[in-house]
């Protein structure tokens, strides 16, 4: 059998034979199929080595999976325990009554042990196919939705016990699949499980009146995940077992509840913020999946001509940076990003946060705890006797904050903070709305930044777009704006998006000192939008051309997130 795998990788051009042959090894050692070794070893090229196995097989190479056109029946041929351990997928049934046949999809032909599940537990002959392992895995998640095989067992009854949903604290937090009992514990890791591997920032836990949906947030868009069918049996289960890593009470069921999760995962560590919500049927639950990441200032792909700009605010010895956009824009990325370049032994630097999401170390950072008193106000009042140099205030939320904040910037501290508005202009409008006076936000702001998140074109399938000057020009791309506009395609590694991962589109203003001359005296927005350009302003949507032409994100999602921005311009 070694010298049948050695074949397909040596006409691929493996340039890395002795390794090959080294799993080879150790695989007949522990009598086990080598191709999930071979596969985990990153010398073969997986699409292409399989596709040449199949082709030595003389089995049917698949390289697509039509998920959707398989019919739902296929899951009672071929059940999702047998499917799921095994990893087999049933893709069609042929034949007529008595002479039926079931093909089944396979990425390792050598596994005997599934090919005697098979046998011993399909009512009907097997014919086998082949495909890559990560479409077989992508196929079966949908098919019969995370956590199907652990799922059906509950039901049966095997091996479960209520009570296990009430695991010991150290048990709840190690996100591990090894475990083979079939418990609501197990069945929960692996919705929290797929949530990383698929790298979702939030996980929505949500009761209706006949399922339980569960949906993943992914680079900022929604998307429901494939659950097993009957899974509203579990809704009481699923949702206690959440309710108890996260240390609630699971007998309230009548008010929201907060908590949090601390994840091991694959040796990092998931901090998870959990929040419940009564509804008509049923509680809701939401995860927020905070991984503990390390920020810097080049994390950012910043564009220069604000590189430069925020690079020289970093520097200042005192004043306000504000940071404005909605929830979820990515400002608390910005400021962490910010934080640690500015972080230097010589520098003391105090936070205040609601939640602490992210530790940044050397950095003294404060949550609020609003039940005991301890607000962003009387917080930033104890921070300014604590001898800080930076202060980073989560959010100002009221009139008290932002007049403390003030003073703190008066007093020689630079404060950096965020506010909720559209674009960078409307956070001078919303101080002044909150009661600051005018002449204070002139004195004490150095500057508004205002941001969104994009989606980012997935490097490996995206694809040059043709477009013309003049449909550039009709699409708003100023003509100084040179390079290349891609499109999505989607793949494998993108899940089909065309997209993986988000990228922030800025835009700055600066108060300087004839911007602060029109703040002081209540100038009109267009006479400020007016300055702000003769200083240098550079409109978000403009930003974001940048990035589209340099062929990071597409020109419909820079439209999408500066609709509002661009109205207001």
């Amino acid at each position: 059998m070694n010298q049948m795998l050695i074949d397909p990788a040596v006409r691929i051009g493996c340039e890395n034979l002795p390794a090959l042959k080294e799993v080879l090894e150790g695989a007949m050692q522990r009598q086990r199929s080598p191709i999930d070794d071979l596969l985990d070893s990153g010398v073969l090229d997986e699409e292409r080595y399989l596709k040449e196995l199949a082709h030595d097989l003389g089995l049917e190479w698949l390289q697509s999976i039509p998920i959707a056109e398989l019919p739902l029946p296929l899951r009672e041929a071929c059940g999702p325990q047998l499917a799921l351990r095994h990893r087999l997928l049933p893709m069609e049934i042929t034949g007529e009554d008595g002479a039926e046949r079931l093909t089944l999809c396979t990425f390792d032909p050598f596994n005997l042990v599934a090919r005697q599940a098979a046998a011993q537990e399909l009512d009907m002959p097997v014919d086998w196919v082949m495909a890559s392992r990560k479409r077989l895995h992508e196929a079966l998640r949908r098919l019969y939705g995370v956590g199907a095989d652990t799922f059906e067992q509950i039901l049966e009854g095997r091996d479960f016990d209520y009570d296990a949903i009430e695991a010991s604290e150290d048990e709840a937090n190690i996100i591990d699949d090894d475990d083979e009992e079939a418990s609501v514990v197990k069945f929960v890791n692996q919705i929290i499980r797929e949530a990383l591997d698929q790298r979702a920032t939030d996980i929505h836990v949500e009761p209706l009146a006949s399922n339980l949906r569960i949906r993943y947030r992914i680079d900022g868009v929604l998307a429901e995940v494939a659950v097993p069918e009957n899974i509203k049996a579990l809704q009481s289960s699923v949702i206690a077992r959440l309710k108890i890593m996260a240390r609630l009470d699971i007998a309230e069921r009548r008010i929201p509840q907060d908590g949090r999760i601390n994840l091991q995962f694959e040796g990092q560590t998931i901090d998870v913020r959990v929040a419940t919500v009564p509804t008509v049927e049923g509680e809701s639950v939401s995860l927020r999946l905070l991984n503990q990441e390390k920020f810097n200032l080049e994390k950012l792909s910043l564009e220069p001509f604000v590189k430069n700009k925020i690079q020289k605010l970093l520097s200042m010895s005192n004043g306000i940076v504000l940071i404005t956009g909605p929830t979820g824009s990515g400002k608390s990325t910005s400021l962490y990003s910010f934080l640690s370049e500015v972080n230097h032994p010589d520098l003391r630097i105090v936070t205040v946060e609601d939640p602490v999401e992210n530790k940044l170390p050397g950095v003294m950072q404060i949550a609020v705890k609003s039940d005991i008193g301890l607000t962003f106000a009387n917080a930033l009042r104890s921070i300014l006797r604590a001898d800080p140099n930076i202060v980073m205030v989560g959010e100002v939320r009221d009139l008290e904050t932002a007049e403390i904040a003030i003073r703190a910037s008066l007093t020689g501290h630079l404060v950096f903070s965020t506010l909720h508005t559209n674009d960078a202009l409307g956070g001078i409008s919303r101080l002044v709305d909150m009661g600051v006076e005018p002449f204070l936000v002139s004195a004490a702001v150095r500057a508004f930044l205002a941001q969104r998140l994009v989606r980012r074109l997935c490097p490996s399938c995206k694809q040059p777009r043709e477009l013309s000057a003049l449909d550039l020009q009709e699409l708003g791309v100023p003509a100084n704006i040179t390079g290349q506009a891609f499109s999505p395609v989607g793949c494998d590694r993108c899940r089909g998006t065309g997209f993986s991962g988000r990228l922030a589109i800025y835009e700055v203003v600066l108060i300087t000192d004839a911007m602060q001359e029109l703040v002081a005296h209540g100038a009109p927005a267009s006479k400020m939008r007016e300055q702000a350009i003769r200083d240098g302003y550079v409109p978000m949507r403009t930003y974001g051309w940048h990035k589209a032409m340099q062929g990071e994100t597409t020109i419909e999602e820079v439209i999408s997130v500066t609709t509002t921005e661009h109205a207001s311009a």
